[in-house]
């Protein structure tokens, strides 16, 4: 079987995604979620003309010739109209946010007056007409297209929905990946392995990489390397509503890698098996009914690779988000052979040096080395039958982390 290329690959995943159904959620729930549908402004705001600035309430007339002595006839603080009207030689105390008393046209603010006592005020400056006002509808007025259908909720997003009179917004449904772990040699952390076994730590990179586009994960534990076992998870799964099922391992042609079997067995049509690319190579993908797996590699880096390049751009079309690879040019600082046929994905440390971006390879590449890829910020990404490369030549990086931000 020819191996797919990862662009192909990619193309092949994503043919037909389209966001998930929306659903409502409450203010409080909706941050970082996607909004399915416009929102429309349900009230003006401001509602009435109000005190930008806490003051006093005049006629620009009475206040064009300083000093000047006025009247104090009432207040009106946030939240209370005054309900008189100002005159020639009247003040209103007012306070920032408080409806604009009749027949004022001016705010004076507090820094310029002085109390004389005894309900007198003397203004000290000379203020304009509509000064310190915010008129009816400065910000939006009913009926205003305020936020546009996909937009990502974020903490100002909220609050205009909020003053909006929106108590609740229409969102795309977050998807659900259930996520179910295979092999005998695995345990979960914590546990005592035995001397043949090792501690299972893919589920939590993936859920990570999985959360960080907006998805909920479901843990389904680990399988051991009987069919039995990994299909009563998947039916589990099915059974849960998930949206994505995510295997880890078992998924090359050993005689353990049961996975392909199993989910063809519970009706799963096969799109892809195995991919051109360097670490993560054994790739599955396919449907079941509605659902889409992914058989991830049992290498934990080949698993954290591939979970960057397919996983998070499937979930984040499933959840309506925008999502693209963060790809920039750096220099190698270091050499790297010519390549074979397999996309290469090196992992790399990205520094920024006078203005530019400095990759230098890491000297081991196992797929087993977490350690390696935690310490990695960057993929340096070679194109099948790439020539060989030296230092100062420029190459492909895919960003993992930001080269600027500190790495503790």
């Amino acid at each position: 079987m020819a191996l797919l290329p990862v662009e192909e690959a990619l193309r092949r995943l994503l043919d037909g995604v389209e966001p998930l159904p929306a659903e409502m959620v409450a203010l409080h729930d909706a941050y970082d979620r996607v909004l399915a549908e416009p929102v429309m402004a349900r009230r003006t705001q401001p509602p009435f003309d109000a005190s930008a600035m806490d003051g006093y309430a005049v006629r620009a007339g009475d206040v064009a010739d300083v000093p000047i002595r006025l009247k104090v006839i009432g207040s009106a603080p946030a939240g209370r109209s005054f309900e008189g009207t100002v005159g020639a030689g009247e003040a209103v105390r007012v306070f920032t946010g408080a409806p604009l008393p009749t027949g004022a046209d001016t705010i004076v603010i507090q820094e310029n007056v002085q109390d004389l006592g005894g309900d007198v005020i003397e203004v000290l400056e000379v203020t304009a007409a509509n000064r310190h006002i915010r008129r009816a509808g400065l910000d939006f007025r009913e009926g205003d297209a305020l936020l546009d259908k996909g937009r990502l909720l974020d903490p100002a997003a909220l609050s205009l929905a909020a003053s909006a009179n929106h108590p609740h917004l229409a969102v795309v449904r977050r998807p659900l990946v259930a996520i179910i772990a295979t092999g005998d040699e695995l345990v979960a952390p914590g546990a005592l392995p035995g001397p043949d076994q090792i501690i299972s730590s893919n589920a939590y990179g993936v859920a990570a990489a999985a959360a960080s586009v907006g998805a909920r994960t479901l843990d389904l534990g680990i399988a051991p390397d009987r069919r039995d076992a990994i299909a009563a998870l998947v039916r589990q799964a099915v059974n849960t509503g998930a949206d994505v099922i995510v295997t880890l391992g078992g998924a090359s042609v050993g005689d353990h890698d049961l996975v392909h079997d199993v989910l063809t067995g519970e009706g799963m049509e096969l799109g892809f098996w195995k991919i051109a690319m360097r670490p993560g190579k054994p790739l599955m993908f396919g449907r079941l009914g509605s659902i889409r797996c992914i058989g991830l590699p049992g290498n934990p880096v080949a698993s954290l690779i591939c979970a960057q390049l397919f996983l998070k751009p499937l979930l984040a079309r499933l959840g309506g988000r925008a999502f693209r690879q963060d790809v920039r040019q750096a220099r190698l600082d270091g050499a790297l052979r010519a390549n074979d046929n397999r996309q290469d994905y090196i992992r790399a440390a990205v520094r920024q040096t006078d203005g530019a971006l400095v990759a230098t390879p890491f000297c081991i590449q196992d797929s087993s080395m977490l350690r390696v890829v935690s310490d990695a910020n960057g993929l340096i990404v070679r194109e099948p039958h790439a020539p060989e490369a030296t230092t100062g030549d420029l190459v492909q990086v895919l960003i993992l982390r930001d080269p600027s931000a500190p790495s503790s």
